[in-house]
């Protein structure tokens, strides 16, 4: 995949988007696009800011886990939002934005895409990509979130990457007819992400959790997850009306969890 344009990536978003960008950065090469936006000033309520490259040198993910992206294989994109006072159920909005991602993603041809809870993109039962969402602190009631997304766009010369739980990782090269450009991919990620932002800020998860449930990729699958020295394994049973993972395990029934590692139980690796 090529360098990005700026003008082509704007073109790419609605127009409402573009009316809400405060800023729209193109990097050649960054250790993290989240980072890069964290250490700036926020949006304006109700605006975005956006940071988007094709190389990614330390990407992270949750739990300080590294998210690879060789020189154009993948897009890493972030977007700043400015909330003017926090919502309810924080945690929740990554789940919200999962489903924003998702919108993009058949919006741009891809099918079949699930989430694994609480933010891997998932298709072929490999790892598509994943998001991470950071909080920046402000000095009034305002709350800005950062959110960055990275997708493998076209993984043919890097078989080696792994992904954490996944047996392999895919690209939307396997699973789109054609190929959609870096700018395109961007531009859509963009539109969908702020709708999610500002249903989110309206109406929570609300919204969200009806949909959730047709792309759960964890739905009825016998899962373990491990927070610290807790661990729970069952059989997934969907998400909470706050967000949380539901499992129903054999000796308690129906367990909440809020937050932990995820990975399928009986060792396998998928």
């Amino acid at each position: 995949m090529t360098s990005l344009d700026a003008d082509a990536i704007r073109n790419f978003a609605s127009e409402r988007t573009r009316a809400k960008l405060a800023q729209l950065d193109v990097l050649a090469e960054i250790d993290s696009t989240n980072s890069y936006l964290l250490q700036k000033p926020g949006p304006e309520p109700g605006e975005i800011s956006i940071a988007v490259t094709t190389n990614q040198t330390a990407g992270r993910g949750r739990f300080d886990k590294t998210w690879l992206s060789p020189p154009g294989s993948g897009l890493c994109l972030s977007v700043a939002y400015t909330f003017a006072r926090a919502p309810e159920n924080l945690p929740a909005l990554t789940l919200a934005l999962g489903l924003g991602a998702i919108a993009a993603l058949e919006e741009l041809g891809a099918i079949n895409v699930q989430l694994k809870w609480p933010n891997d993109l998932v298709a072929l039962d490999s790892k598509l990509g994943g998001i991470l969402t950071e909080v920046q602190p402000q000095s009034s009631s305002a709350v800005t979130v950062v959110a960055g997304i990275g997708v493998n766009v076209d993984l043919k010369n890097n078989p080696e990457i792994k992904a954490d739980w996944a047996r392999r990782v895919v690209d939307l090269g396997d699973i789109c007819e054609e190929l959609p450009g870096g700018e395109r991919i961007a531009g859509t990620l963009t539109t969908h992400l702020l709708q999610a932002f500002v249903d989110f800020e309206e109406s929570g998860l609300t919204p969200f959790a009806d949909r959730w449930s047709r792309y759960d990729w964890l739905l009825g699958r016998e899962v373990r997850i491990d927070a610290g020295q807790d661990r729970v394994i069952g059989v997934g049973a969907g998400i909470a009306d706050d967000g949380a993972l539901l499992v129903d395990t054999p000796a308690l029934g129906v367990q909440r969890v809020i937050s932990g590692s995820v990975s399928l139980a009986g060792g396998v690796t998928q």
